[in-house]
């Protein structure tokens, strides 16, 4: 049940960004709209150019996010795993880890959660280990407790 919780509070995590970058991107659209209909000469240029360049700057944004939203669609919350990979929620040293994405720490009912991409440091370390598994990352040793 808190893998699920995780899963969909990270998910909108991911759409209400990609919702706030649709309407900035929009909303830059229709000042060069309605700034093109009122000006003319160089400063208009420079203004038009500066939307330009603030409307790809959040198109490239809103790809990294859509990106995401297509990595968190293809896990199943509801699916165990007896090895980490992508979509386990994995308790080490009483911390659980979310192996997904690298996006910010969330709180699920009163409980911290740290989602990780199975590429940094930490993320290909568990990558293929069971329960029982012990490491060391920056001078600490972690035991692997669980894996759902």
């Amino acid at each position: 049940m808190l893998k699920q919780k995780i899963h969909a509070r990270y998910l909108q995590l991911v759409n209400d960004k990609i919702d706030v970058f649709r309407d900035m991107i929009s909303g830059l659209a229709d000042d060069a709209q309605s700034d093109a209909k009122g000006s003319a000469g160089d400063k208009h240029e420079t203004g038009l150019s500066m939307m330009h360049l603030e409307q790809e700057k959040l198109s490239f944004k809103l790809r990294e996010c859509l990106e995401q939203k297509a990595v968190l669609d293809k896990i199943d919350p509801n699916s165990g795993h007896s090895r980490i990979g992508i979509g386990s929620l994995v308790k080490a040293n009483g911390i659980l880890f979310f192996v997904s994405l690298a996006l910010p720490k969330i709180a699920v009912d009163g409980t911290t959660i740290l989602a990780l991409s199975p590429n940094s440091p930490l993320g290909s370390k568990l990558m293929s280990q069971a329960v029982g598994f012990t490491f060391e990352i920056n001078g600490t040793s972690y035991e692997i407790q669980e894996i759902n």
